[in-house]
Parts: C-alpha cells; structure tokens; sequence
C-alpha cells in the first residue's frame, strides 16, 4: 500500500520526540555520573510555601530580613543553577546580605499537563507574589529572573506591574526583531513555518537546537573555557558543576515552547506591544515600575541589542543597567551572572545597592 502522506509527517514527529525523549535520559545520566565524582548539587535547604499544576513556590527564609525577593526560574533545566555551590550562588548570597528569598520553579509536564503557555505562566508568578505579600512582616517582593524565567518575570510584569516593587533582569532577552543576535537569526531560521504545538517538549530538543543555532556559544565557548580554567581549580570545579547542571534536562511544556519560538523569537510580539496574555495586549508600555538589567556583553544569546529598544520604550524613567564583561570559568557566558566569580565581586554588590534605593 503506498503511504499516507498526512500521516507519514506525524509518525516522524513522533519518533523525533521518543527519541529526544531518550537522549533527555541518557543525559541525565551523563550528569549523574559526574555527581558520583563531587559535582552533584549542594542546593541550600528550603520549604515549599505554596504549589499548583505546574509549579511550587521555594521559601529559603531569612531571619530579619529587610526586602524580599522572588527568583522566577527559567523553564529550561533545573532552578539549582541559582544555587550551583557554597561559592557559586545567588540564593546564598542574597540570604547572607540580608534578604528573604523565594523562587518559582516549574514541575516538568506529563503528556497530560503539557498545555501550559504565559496565560498559566504568568498566573502562577501572581499567585506567589499574593502569597508573599501575604506573609507575618513580608511587602511586596523585588522580581529577579535570568534567561527565559527573566523574559516570563517581564511579561508578567506587563500585566502587574504595581503588584512587586521592582524588576531586575539577568541576561534576560525581551526584544527580538531581525539581526538583534546571530543565535536570533539563526534558531528562527529554524522554527519550520507551520510549528507544531506538541504536548510535551524533551529538553535536549531544545538544547541541540541552540547548539545549532549558535554553536559559538553552546559548544566551542565552552571547550575554550574548559581548557582556560585547567590551572584554576575553582574555575575549573565551576566549569565542571555547570556542565552536571546543563546535562539535566527536564521536559518543558509545548504550548510554552511553541508561544516563546513564534510569539517572541519569531513575531516579536512583546517588544512590539502586541503580546496578548490573561486577555489584555501588553509590552513595553505596560512596564511602568523600577528596572535593573544586567547585561553580560559577550553573551550572544541575551546581547544588548536584545534588550535595549525595550527599554528606550519604557514609560519609567527609572532604568538602571550593569555592563557586565563577562568571564573565564563558567562554561556558558550567558550563565556568568549566577556562576561567576567576578561576577559576584563586582556585579552583585551594584546589584544590592540598587535594591537598597528602592526599598
């Protein structure tokens, strides 16, 4: 019998997912393998606060703390990325200068609970704020995100911006139009015309793709890094723990992957102001509260140009940014904020003073 043209292109998508689906758990076995030998995670204990669907709310605590904060996680891998090490950790260091802090992460989906887009995203981000709002001695928290979980902190942002007292963004990627980024240009040249919307999206499909699109970034970088670090034992226990973290792949949900591909990389929708979530369109000018971005000049995933027409659009004058130059012994410079030694020396501490004059 000849083959049914309608069904052959669904058999293929179906045996690209099994086998991406497969190569998630050969890689989190790779990853586990290097935890047998010191690089699992040493992530800072916490309680889980609150929970939905598709996300918990992780309470760190803090004994007299002054502001709090709440880290929207990206939803790509594991949130321990904020929490890598002692040494490399963004949770830590904010709870040792005096912070409450709280992080959304997200529950990988199941074929049944993959239906998740900014609608749900954003939702879930307002529920944790109420109930941080809400907590013996708590106001409202300062917003933190690095990555996509600092595009999803923006755009609910969008739509709430009066319910946090500000926004700091790390390495986070807003605007998308033509030429902002080689990584743009070549994932959308990617993205076939008539994408898809799958249940569930395996990690590793997504981590070929940006070895693809940018193989600088995501595959050459990192060798070069790895043989910079060899002479520096903590840079080189650094590299070591961020490849662990990047082989942990988790599923994300595909109406996500499918809104972030053609809304944002490939329509632009934020920036443009033509995003439509929670019924409402917004983009920049919906952005009216205090802005920190911190932008990591040789990271070619969240470059400036990828954030800079967002902000000379905003309604705020408030609008602070930090160059950051990035640095040896990270593995990935768009991981250098959260991981990086001299990041924490010089970039943090400008961070925490712009918390400070926003309290």
């Amino acid at each position: 019998m000849p083959a049914n043209p309608r069904t052959e292109p669904a058999l293929m998508d179906v045996l690209r997912h099994v086998q991406f689906a497969a190569l998630d758990l050969l890689r989190c076995a790779q990853g586990q393998a290097l935890g047998t030998i010191g690089f699992d995670p040493a992530e800072r204990p916490f309680q889980i606060l609150a929970s939905g669907p598709h996300w918990r709310l992780r309470d760190y605590g803090s004994v007299g703390a002054e502001a709090s904060l709440l880290i929207v996680a990206a939803p790509i891998k594991r949130p321990y990325i904020w929490d890598l090490a002692p040494t490399a950790s963004a949770i830590r260091y904010c709870l040792d200068h005096g912070l409450h802090v709280y992080l959304t992460e997200w529950i990988p989906p199941t074929p049944t609970s993959g239906h998740v887009g900014f609608d749900e995203c954003t939702q879930a981000i307002s529920e944790c704020v109420v109930r941080i709002s809400g907590e013996p001695n708590q106001k409202k928290p300062f917003l933190f995100g690095h990555s996509l979980g600092g595009t999803l902190a923006a755009i609910f942002s969008s739509c709430e911006p009066h319910s946090i007292r500000g926004l700091v963004l790390l390495g986070a990627p807003l605007c998308f139009q033509p030429a902002t980024s080689k990584f743009r240009d070549a994932l959308v040249s990617m993205i076939p015309p008539d994408l898809a919307e799958t249940t569930v999206v395996p990690g590793s499909l997504l981590s070929q793709a940006s070895a693809f699109a940018s193989p600088q970034a995501f595959v050459w970088s990192r060798l070069v890094d790895a043989a910079a670090s060899m002479n520096d034992q903590r840079a080189l226990e650094v590299h070591a723990r961020v490849e662990r973290w990047a082989l942990d792949e988790a599923a994300l949900p595909g109406r996500l992957v499918r809104q972030i591909l053609e809304w944002l990389y490939r329509e632009n929708r934020f920036c443009r102001g033509v995003l439509t979530v929670r019924g409402r369109a917004v983009g920049p000018s919906c952005l009216d509260l205090p802005i920190l971005a911190v932008v990591n000049m040789a990271d070619e995933v969240a470059p400036l140009a990828s954030i800079d027409p967002l902000l000379d659009a905003l309604p705020t004058k408030d609008i602070s940014v930090i160059k950051y130059p990035g640095e040896t012994g990270v593995a990935l410079q768009h991981l250098g904020i959260l991981v990086g030694r001299e990041a924490y020396a010089s970039i943090w501490p400008n961070i925490l003073a712009w918390l400070a004059a926003h309290r």
